[in-house]
């Protein structure tokens, strides 16, 4: 495969965010927060992140295959980024229950749940900084800024559940995620 001579990537950046930019360091603000990010494991690579004219550009001379993924990559996390502090992420999760009554508490930067498959002591599902987890009836809600945090915190939510040795036609109980994206 040829290597590409020039390779952009672009992202906008909406009027109510700012974007900083700092020794390969990103730091977007908006409404809702602000994330930073660093990128300075692409120091020295021929990959740089620049702002132009209201958007982000990721440039690269002589890009093989993978500075080409990694141009795309980085674009990826800072649109994540700047979506997360103008509109913020929220996974859905669904209490699923057919044996026992499942009762999910959230007490500080944990989620307690209890009665799980009749067992005695509660399983704890632990809740990254910058996220907000509610339970509304059968349904958990992960909310936050911040992409990865939001998808941490609710996976671990689905692995504090996880029925192991048992078949999983009979034992469909557990926390599972069954939506996810731009909480608006």
């Amino acid at each position: 495969m040829a290597k590409a001579v020039y390779l952009r990537e672009e992202v906008k950046i909406p009027e109510n965010v700012q974007v900083k930019i700092e020794d390969y360091t990103v730091a977007v603000k908006g409404a809702k927060g602000e994330l930073k990010r660093d990128f300075s494991f692409i120091k020295g690579r021929g990959i740089y992140i620049k702002i132009e004219d209201s958007k982000v550009v990721i440039e690269s001379f002589f890009a093989d295959r993978r500075k080409k993924a990694l141009i795309g990559t980085i674009a990826s996390h800072i649109e994540n980024m700047i979506t997360g502090v103008t509109k913020g992420w929220r996974y859905k999760l669904k209490i699923v229950t057919t044996h026992f009554p499942v009762t999910v508490k959230v007490q500080g930067d944990k989620v307690y749940i209890e009665n799980f498959l009749g067992e005695k002591a509660p399983r704890v599902a632990k809740i990254l900084p910058g996220v907000k987890v509610t339970v509304k009836g059968r349904d958990v809600i992960v909310e936050g800024i911040d992409i990865e945090a939001v998808g941490q915190t609710a996976a671990n939510i689905e692995l504090a559940t996880k029925v192991k040795d048992k078949d999983r036609r009979v034992f469909v109980d557990g926390i599972y995620i069954y939506e996810r994206g731009v909480a608006e």
